[in-house]
């Protein structure tokens, strides 16, 4: 296995811990940051399984019933949590996002524009 795909199992794990905690143990927080959470960590795993070279359809298929199934499994497994649709729009906003950042990150524009900046960060450094 290569190197490349310990991000991305590094971040499935991750979203099992945090969707599938009881609700027990999910700290208290403003509202609107759960929504937050979704959208960060689908972007995460569509980024990470992109950098892990797992090509776009399935990657994006897989996560997009992925999606679903959590808050399926929120809403039946025994940790008192609840099925909310607006999660799994926002975990497709999520892996929009992170598709599209990984797109512009691995473009010869992104590259370009990542190289200027680090040039002129170096430079305020001198």
């Amino acid at each position: 296995m290569s190197l490349r795909v310990l991000p991305f199992v590094t971040a499935a794990l991750l979203s099992v811990v945090i969707l599938f905690m009881p609700r027990s143990g999910v700290p208290s927080a403003p509202f609107g940051v759960d929504k937050v959470v979704h959208v960060g960590l689908f972007g995460l795993l569509a980024v990470t399984g992109l950098y892990a070279r797992l090509r776009l359809f399935p990657l994006a298929v897989g996560l997009l019933l992925y999606a679903v199934a959590s808050e399926i499994l929120q809403a039946t497994l025994p940790i008192d949590r609840s099925f909310e649709v607006v999660d799994i729009i926002t975990d497709w906003v999520g892996l929009a996002a992170g598709t599209l950042l990984h797109a512009w990150a691995t473009s010869a524009r992104g590259r370009r524009q990542r190289a200027r900046y680090l040039r002129r960060a170096a430079d305020e450094d001198s």
